[in-house]
């Protein structure tokens, strides 16, 4: 009896795991799976004026929606698992210090890194903050990411030009963000007409 209500209770808390949508570069799908993702996302663009497919872009690109994403390991000997690179985590993969000022900021007390509305809005700050330090205009995907990677101080001492494989991956996102503001464009209103009674 006690082994079947442990097993019954772990399922039910297995179930509230969230788990990444199941097709990453259609924007419509991901939408249309995850209920709620959409009012999220159109709450944060509101907020901070930066378009829900380059919010979305930079979440696919850093974490392809994987609600608890790190880092791999490095390894010691090339066999033992060994320290992350860094303690960024969740659907944004922020670092600890930047979710804290994040925090700090927006006032979005006991916000998780791990939970999508709290990690779209941060997105949205982000990019809302990047214009305010580094003069990026709000559409501009590819410096947006750039400065998502490389910090405002680092994208404001031009870093990313030693980097190619970086600029390589900035265009590779601002194509996304192309692609999904495309496919949005053919479903947003049977999204708005879904999800009427979030505004």
């Amino acid at each position: 009896m006690r082994f079947g209500l442990l097993g019954l209770a772990l399922l039910l808390l297995s179930s509230c795991v969230t788990s990444p949508p199941k097709h990453v570069d259609n924007i419509c799908q991901i939408f249309e799976e995850k209920d709620g993702w959409y009012a999220d996302a159109k709450q944060s663009s509101k907020e901070w004026g930066t378009a829900i497919p380059t919010m979305m872009a930079i979440m696919h690109q850093e974490s392809r929606f994987q609600p608890k994403a790190k880092p791999p390991r490095t390894k010691i000997l090339w066999i033992i698992p060994g320290p992350r690179a860094s303690s960024a985590y969740g659907f944004p993969q922020a670092k600890n210090s930047t979710w804290d000022w994040y925090i700090d900021s927006s006032g979005n007390w006991g916000a998780d890194r791990d939970d999508f509305s709290d990690a779209i809005d941060f997105v949205g700050w982000y990019s809302a903050v990047s214009y305010k330090r580094s003069k990026i205009q709000r559409n501009d995907t590819y410096h947006l990411y750039l400065a998502y990677h490389e910090g405002h101080g680092g994208f404001n001492r031009r870093s990313y030009n030693s980097k190619k494989w970086l600029t390589q991956v900035a265009h590779k996102v601002s194509a996304k963000a192309n692609t999904y503001k495309r496919q949005l464009s053919s479903c947003r209103d049977r999204l708005e007409s879904d999800g009427w009674w979030f505004f």
